[in-house]
């Protein structure tokens, strides 16, 4: 892919599996601007991904994810972080695949449990079996992250800069 046609880069994955960390390793080397679609919600609303879920629900968070994510995939040079579930909305998938390069980063489910384990901030993750839920999400989801995805990379066995690097290469951007 040549340099010229990559207008963003768009990450997309289940939770744990280094969206943030890797999307702004990969914003940093490219000098763009790294989004977070969770922290930009959070900033337009002024509450916290767990408040919104206690009290518009799923449903409401789904729906302030996709006016961010339309928002946010029309602009030039960004680096844009999405939820784990923000690709359960069609027109969610749409927009991240016409709108810029999307990547999909695999990771299995013991190393999303690693990596979510002390983290309050993840509502889906409240619950007495957080395996058991990751495990559920990955299967209902992976197919869409699938769908979506201009390139599937694999995160498991190597660090964050290492990741980003191989996107850069594959991207022809490195």
């Amino acid at each position: 892919m040549h340099q010229a046609r990559v207008k963003n880069i768009f990450l997309v994955g289940p939770m744990g599996a280094g969206k943030t960390t890797i999307g702004r390793q990969i914003a940093e080397l490219l000098r763009w601007d790294f989004i977070d679609s969770d922290h930009e919600i959070e900033a337009r609303t002024g509450a916290n991904i767990p408040w919104i879920f206690d009290i518009e629900g799923e449903t409401g968070f789904r729906q302030r994810e996709s006016m961010v994510i339309e928002a946010l995939t029309q602009r030039q040079h960004i680096v844009l972080a999405t939820g784990g579930g923000a690709i359960m909305r069609a027109e969610n998938r749409a927009a991240l695949h016409a709108r810029g390069t999307v990547i999909y980063l695999e990771t299995p489910v013991e190393r999303q449990l690693e990596r979510t384990a002390r983290d309050q901030n993840r509502p889906l993750l409240q619950t007495p079996d957080p395996r058991a839920k990751l495990t559920a999400l990955l299967i209902e989801r992976d197919p869409l992250y699938r769908e979506v995805a201009h390139y599937i990379m694999p995160t498991e066995r190597s660090s964050a800069r290492d990741v980003a690097f191989h996107i850069l290469q594959v991207l022809g951007l490195r």
